[in-house]
């Protein structure tokens, strides 16, 4: 009878502690992605590589997208930009209306006319955005992503940047994210199910 009663005990504490988990952590029960007791992103108005300038107000009710990085990468943005492509591909016209941002973290090389060249090699629904050194200073409190110049041998420099896609909902929440090289079959899944479909 005791064992039973510390049994029925030990379950009652699990679910509490599930519970509260699920409470303070937003999308632990939704989509199974490492959780974070912080909210993730903010808002913003950015100049486009479309013209005119990205206002976050506008994308209440929509899901999409945002990557930050920078037109010198060498190696983790445009493999990045190459596989959201892919997928995006993939979804067809399901995922006509979706939008990813592409944030550089290079203001001072990466202009306008820079990183509409840039984007201009992959998927037309990768809009590039630019904000100024404060503006990123902003982002990068919001968005808890880490970049820093790094100088080279040559004189020249590169970046250090969270290589992290970010998915945000129609309520700008964060619904999860896509890791650097993570396999088509998962970032198709998580697209699927941002998306509804």
């Amino acid at each position: 009878m005791k064992s039973a009663r510390m049994m029925t005990a030990v379950a009652v504490v699990a679910a509490l502690l599930l519970g509260a988990a699920a409470w303070f952590v937003p999308g632990l029960m939704r989509d199974g992605n490492a959780p974070s007791v912080f909210e993730i992103g903010g808002p913003f108005v950015l100049a486009s590589s479309k013209g005119g300038v990205v206002d976050s107000k506008t994308l209440a009710g929509k899901p999409y997208a945002v990557f930050f990085g920078f037109t010198h990468c060498p190696e983790v943005c445009p493999t990045t930009l190459y596989e959201l492509s892919s997928t995006l591909g993939a979804l067809g016209d399901g995922a006509k209306d979706f939008r990813v941002f592409f944030i550089t973290v290079d203001p001072e090389r990466d202009t306008v006319e820079a990183m509409k060249d840039y984007v201009a090699n992959f998927d037309p629904r990768i809009e590039a955005l630019v904000p100024t050194p404060e503006q990123l200073k902003t982002l990068a409190s919001d968005f808890r992503v880490y970049y820093a110049k790094v100088p080279g041998s040559d004189g020249g420099y590169t970046m250090d940047h969270t290589a992290t896609v970010f998915l945000f909902d129609g309520s700008g929440r964060l619904a999860g994210t896509l890791g650097y090289d993570e396999a088509a079959d998962n970032r198709l899944a998580k697209l699927k199910r941002l998306l509804g479909s």
